[in-house]
């Protein structure tokens, strides 16, 4: 197995789109390295952000390993969101499941609480159903996920990797 954990850190006044000329370089020769010298059957786990997209230009650059072999984690945002739900909601996080990011990390992500799951005084029942409020699954909730990662830069100056 292969853990890709390094990537440029975002800082205050960047996008993601801004780090994409270094990542490329570290990725790219990550690819590089995985193509030379990695067993053809290794699994690639990319941790680094924008994971999807550095694990895209990392198996570009490692052809002889199958694309299939190539996966991205982006649990950050998943678990910002459960925590956003959970402090709806008084639970604890561990008390939220099946909450789902769809797209890349970044502003334009989407935070799914669809499917959702909270288990109330035993109880498990949709996280829809228990807030009960569309108006803020649908705007406030999908606003802070998207916008936590800018949040964090701007009291840190720069992100949490």
């Amino acid at each position: 197995a292969a853990f890709l954990v390094g990537a440029m850190p975002r800082r205050e006044g960047m996008e993601r789109k801004d780090l994409l000329s270094a990542n490329v370089r570290i990725f790219k020769e990550q690819g590089q390295a995985l193509d030379k010298v990695a067993r053809k059957d290794v699994k690639v786990l990319v941790v680094g952000n924008p994971a999807n997209t550095n694990a895209l230009i990392c198996s570009k650059y490692a052809p002889s390993i199958p694309k299939e072999n190539f996966t991205a984690m982006t649990r950050l945002d998943q678990n910002r969101a459960q925590s956003q739900l959970a402090a709806k909601l008084g639970v604890p996080v561990k008390d939220v499941k099946n909450v789902v990011i769809w797209g890349n990390h970044s502003s334009t992500q989407f935070p799914d609480a669809s499917n959702a799951v909270v288990t109330i005084g035993g109880v498990q029942k949709s996280v829809p159903e228990a807030i009960n409020d569309d108006e803020f699954l649908k705007t406030a909730f999908v606003t802070t996920v998207q916008k936590r990662g800018a949040a964090v830069i701007a009291a840190r100056k720069m992100s949490s990797a």
